[in-house]
């Protein structure tokens, strides 16, 4: 017995039914508007809830789009399964067969060539005559002949035929080996930079000062004369040597004149101080 549709073309009870169970397991079924539905009919809408139908008419709730919108059973009916896609059939691609050689054709035997009866007949009659013995014999070569050279050519097709079937390569499965890339060349280590040391006189003082590249690694500081007289005792140059040991001599000497005036500045004072000490 068929169930009755809620209205014409409407969904059926039954239908409700199997919409409310592919609700339940999780799935949103298609159904499709009909004409009283109004201008939409004819249009996919998806079902995704059920609601009471004593409280409306209108208790199938449809997603059109982006709205989700109540319908009455008779504005839907189901949408008509898709026909299944036709599977293409894979037609294999046509194999290339490879060339073989002819068999070699069977050569008759003796006893098959023709007249080979009747010259065997004749053989022995005319074995007493001289004549007729040359003639068998004759006949026998040629037999044999024509078989050696039907022998050889069977044997030079059969070798051509090998030939022409070209030659069949073996791949052994191994991969061809990776080019090792070539290595890089190592970095050169950067020289370090130039070092300078400076000696130098200026105002009646010696100082010294280092630099390494364009880094100040020592400001110039004052060192004694006996100091400089080392470092330049060090250097195996005879002029250096002359020119510094002419700027210490010149130096001693300006300091032992100094020191005979200040020694006599300083006698003139003792004996001044003296007479004061003997005015008291």
């Amino acid at each position: 017995m068929v169930a009755a549709r809620t209205a014409a073309g409407g969904l059926s009870t039954v239908e409700l039914e199997q919409i409310r169970d592919t609700l339940a397991a999780g799935r949103k079924p298609k159904v499709v508007f009909t004409e009283a539905a109004g201008q939409i009919a004819g249009q996919l809408g998806q079902v995704v809830q059920l609601t009471d139908p004593e409280l409306s008419e209108e208790w199938v709730v449809v997603r059109f789009g982006r709205d989700e919108l109540p319908f009455s059973p008779a504005d839907l009916k189901m949408a008509p399964k898709a026909a299944p896609a036709r599977r293409t059939p894979i037609v294999p691609a046509p194999r290339e067969e490879t060339p073989v050689a002819a068999p070699a054709v069977e050569q008759p035997t003796d006893s098959a060539l023709p007249g080979a009866d009747a010259q065997a007949d004749a053989a022995p009659a005319s074995a007493g005559s001289g004549p007729s013995a040359a003639g068998a014999g004759s006949a026998g070569d040629s037999v044999k002949d024509t078989k050696d050279t039907a022998a050889k050519d069977t044997g030079k097709d059969a070798k051509d035929g090998g030939k022409d079937s070209g030659p069949v390569e073996k791949s052994s499965g191994v991969p061809a080996p990776r080019a090792t890339p070539a290595k890089k060349a190592a970095a050169k280590p950067k020289a370090p930079a130039g070092l300078t040391v400076t000696l130098a006189y200026a105002d009646g003082e010696w100082t010294v000062a280092a630099n390494q590249g364009t880094k100040s690694l020592a400001k110039p500081y004052v060192i004694k004369a006996s100091e400089a007289l080392k470092m330049v005792g060090m250097l195996d140059v005879p002029g250096v040597h002359e020119a510094v040991e002419e700027i210490v001599s010149a130096a001693r000497a300006e300091a032992e004149s100094q020191a005979e005036r200040l020694r006599a500045e300083l006698a003139e004072i003792e004996a001044r101080l003296a007479e004061l000490r003997e005015a008291e």
